[in-house]
C-alpha cells in the first residue's frame, strides 16, 4: 500500500483521551481541531516548568538526494520503538510545507508504517499555523506600503526596505515583482518580492520565542528597512505593528498533539526550512516534550551539514538545551547515488558505488563527532531492493571507523522493525552525561563564524564575498556580531554546487547575499545560488493529488 493507504486504514484514538492516557494533560488544556489533533495551552506548558527534563535525542541524516534518506520516517519508527519497550518517549516534529507537498515531496508525514497521522490534515492546513504566519509576515508588509503612501513619517528609503512578502507555495514567478502600479492611488511604485513562508523571519520568530511576551517583543524587533540616511533602522515597533501580528498568532504559538500509527504521541509545530531557515521545530514545544517525557526523538532539516548544525548553534545556544545523541540516517541507495549512480539504477547491487558514496556518511559522522561532540548511531533505513552484499559492505566500513551502525526496518514494521535501533541509542545516551560543543564561538566575528562553518563541516578552502558584501557584514558586524549565523545553501551537496556530490573538499563558498533577521537573533548568510523562493518541478506532485467523491484524498505520499 502506498503511505496515505496505510494512513488512511490508521485505527486512531481521540486525541484528548490520547493525551490524558499517556501523559495525564487534563483536558480543558486541549483545544481540539477535530477528533484526532489538538493544541496545548501555553498555561499547562508553563505549569510544567519545575519538572525535571527528559533526555534529547536529535535525528539527522546525510546530504540529501531524490533516492531519498527518510529521516522523518525514522524520528517516528525510533519512538515507536522506544515506547514499545517500555521507554516514555515523544517524538517532536515539525510542520510540512505545502511547497514541497505540491512540489516534489508530495508529503512530509513519515512513511510506510512509521507515520504520524491524520496524515492528510497534517500535510495540508493542519491547524493553520501556516496560514496565521503568513498573514502576520504580510500584514507588516502592506504597514509598511501604507505608511509612505501617507507621507512616510519615518522617513522609509523605499529602496533599502528589507521587508519581502511570503507565501507558501513554490511560486518562482513572484521571487521578483514590482508593486503599487497603477497610480498614485495605489501606493509607492517599488520592487519587491515573495519568499516562501518557511523562510519568513516570523516563523523563525514563533519557533525560538518561549512566550507571548518574547513573542510580541521579537516581533517588535523586526528591522523592516533603514531610513533615507542609509543606516538608521527601522523597526516593526516603530509601526506599532507587533501586538496585531501577535494577535495573528494567538494559536499558532500553542504545540500541535497527534499520533503515531501506534498511538503514541507527537508534537508537530513549526517548520523553516533547513537550507534557508533554522530547520527545527519549535524551542517550545521540545521543552515541553522533555518535561513530559523521559525521552524526546527530534529530527533537524536535511543534512546534518546544515539541520543539525543549525540544531546545534542556533537552537540549543539559545534555549539553553542539550542533546545526549545523534541518529544519521542513511540509505544504501542514497549512498549509492552519492557515488554515482543514477537514479533509475539504484535498485541494482553496486559495492563499488557503495564504497564511493560512503565517503558522504563518513563525513557527516566526522562532523558530528568531532565539531558537535556528540555520538553517533548511523541507521541504515532498510529498503526492499537492498542486498546482504551491500549491508555487510556498508556496516564493515561503519565498523572501520568504530560506529555503531544499525539496519533499521520500522518503513515496513514500524516500531518492532526499529527495536534494535532504540536498544543501541539506549545504550549510548544511558552512559554519558549530556553534552556538546557548538562549532564556532559567540564571540568569534560573523565572517569566522562564516568560515568555521564552511572550512570545518563544507570542506572548503575558501570563502569569498563581494566588496558589497564584505562591506555588509562589517556593517553588522558592529552591533549583531554576537549573532550566530544561520546558512543558507543548498542541500544536495557540501558545496554550493548541488552536482557535486559525495564529499567535495577544496571548493570556494561564495557568500552572495547577508540578511538581519533581528527579531529571530541570526544572521542569513546566502551562499552561491540559493533561493529563498522554490519553484515546482517540471512534473509537481500537485499533478497527481486528488479527492474523491467521498471526500478521500489520494496522491500524498
Amino acid at each position: 500500500m502506498s503511505d496515505i493507504e496505510i494512513a488512511q486504514q490508521a485505527t486512531m484514538k481521540p486525541i484528548i483521551g490520547l493525551a490524558a492516557e499517556k501523559f495525564n494533560i487534563p483536558a480543558e488544556h486541549l483545544d481540539p481541531y477535530g477528533h484526532y489533533k489538538a493544541k496545548l495551552s501555553l498555561e499547562y506548558v508553563n505549569s510544567l516548568a519545575d519538572k525535571k527534563d527528559g533526555k534529547l535525542i536529535l535525528v539527522t541524516a546525510i546530504s540529501p538526494t531524490p533516492a531519498g534518506e527518510g529521516k522523518t520516517t525514522t524520528t517516528v519508527g525510533l519512538g515507536d520503538a522506544l515506547n514499545r519497550i517500555g521507554k516514555n518517549t515523544i517524538m517532536c516534529l515539525r510542520e510540512p510545507s505545502l511547497g514541497p507537498c505540491f512540489g516534489v515531496k508530495g508529503g512530509a508525514a513519515g512513511g510506510g508504517y512509521s507515520q504520524v497521522v491524520p496524515m492528510e490534515d497534517i500535510n495540508l492546513h493542519f491547524t493553520g499555523d501556516f496560514h496565521a504566519i503568513g498573514v502576520a509576515h504580510n500584514l507588516l508588509s502592506a504597514m509598511i506600503d501604507n505608511h509612505i503612501n501617507h507621507g512616510n513619517a519615518l522617513d522609509i528609503d523605499p529602496r533599502r526596505i528589507q521587508w519581502k512578502r511570503v507565501v507558501d507555495m513554490n511560486d518562482r514567478a513572484l521571487r521578483n515583482i514590482v508593486v503599487g502600479m497603477g497610480g498614485a492611488a495605489n501606493g509607492y511604485l517599488r520592487e519587491d518580492g515573495y519568499d516562501i513562508v518557511v523562510a519568513s523571519e516570523v516563523m523563525a520568530i514563533l519557533c525560538l520565542a518561549t512566550s507571548r511576551a518574547d513573542l510580541k517583543a521579537r516581533l517588535g524587533r523586526i528591522v523592516i528597512a533603514y531610513k533615507s540616511d542609509r543606516v538608521t533602522p527601522v523597526y516593526a515597533s516603530d509601526l506599532n505593528a507587533q501586538g496585531a501580528m501577535a494577535a495573528l498568532l494567538k494559536d499558532a504559538i500553542k504545540p500541535n498533539l497527534v499520533q503515531t500509527l501506534e498511538n503514541n504521541i507527537a508534537i508537530i509545530h513549526g517548520g523553516p526550512f533547513a537550507n534557508i531557515a533554522h530547520g527545527c521545530n519549535t524551542v517550545t514545544a521540545t521543552k515541553t516534550a522533555l518535561k513530559l517525557a523521559d525521552y524526546v526523538v527530534t529530527e533537524a532539516g536535511f543534512g546534518a551539514d546544515l539541520g543539525a548544525e543549525k540544531f546545534i548553534d542556533i537552537k540549543c545556544r539559545m534555549a539553553g538545551l542539550t542533546p545526549s545523541a545523534v541518529v544519521l540516517v542513511a540509505t544504501v541507495r542514497a549512498l549509492k547515488f552519492h557515488g554515482g549512480v543514477a537514479k533509475e539504477d539504484l535498485n541494482q547491487e553496486n559495492l563499488a558505488a557503495l564504497e564511493k558514496g560512503f565517503v558522504n556518511l563518513e563525513r557527516h559522522l566526522s562532523n558530528i563527532n568531532n565539531h558537535y561532540g556528540l555520538p553517533c548511531v548511523v541507521c541504515i533505513n532498510h529498503f526492499t531492493f537492498d542486498t546482504d552484499a551491500e549491508i555487510a559492505l556498508l556496516q564493515a566500513k561503519c565498523a572501520e571507523l568504530g560506529a555503531n551502525c544499525v539496519v533499521s526496518k520500522h518503513w515496513a514494521e514500524g516500531g518492532a522493525g526499529a527495536q534494535q535501533l532504540a536498544q543501541t541509542v539506549l545504550e549510548v545516551v544511558d552512559n554519558r552525561e549530556p553534552g556538546f560543543t557548538f562549532v564556532y564561538e559567540e564571540n568569534a566575528t560573523l565572517w569566522d563564524k562564516i568560515t568555521a562553518i564552511s572550512t570545518k563541516l563544507y570542506g572548503a578552502s575558501n570563502v569569498t564575498a563581494s566588496a558589497k558584501v564584505q562591506g555588509e557584514i562589517k556593517a553588522l558586524q558592529e552591533k549583531y556580531g554576537h549573532f550566530p549565523i544561520c546558512m543558507a545553501k543548498t542541500q544536495m551537496s557540501f558545496s554550493t554546487n548541488p552536482n557535486l556530490k559525495g564529499a567535495p573538499s577544496g571548493h570556494t563558498v561564495e557568500i552572495r547575499e547577508v540578511r538581519l533577521a533581528n527579531g529571530a537573533g541570526f544572521i542569513v548568510a546566502i551562499a552561491g545560488d540559493m533561493m529563498t523562493m522554490p519553484g515546482l518541478p517540471k512534473v509537481p506532485a500537485a499533478e497527481r493529488i486528488d479527492i474523491t467523491d467521498e471526500g478521500v484524498i489520494t496522491g500524498l505520499f
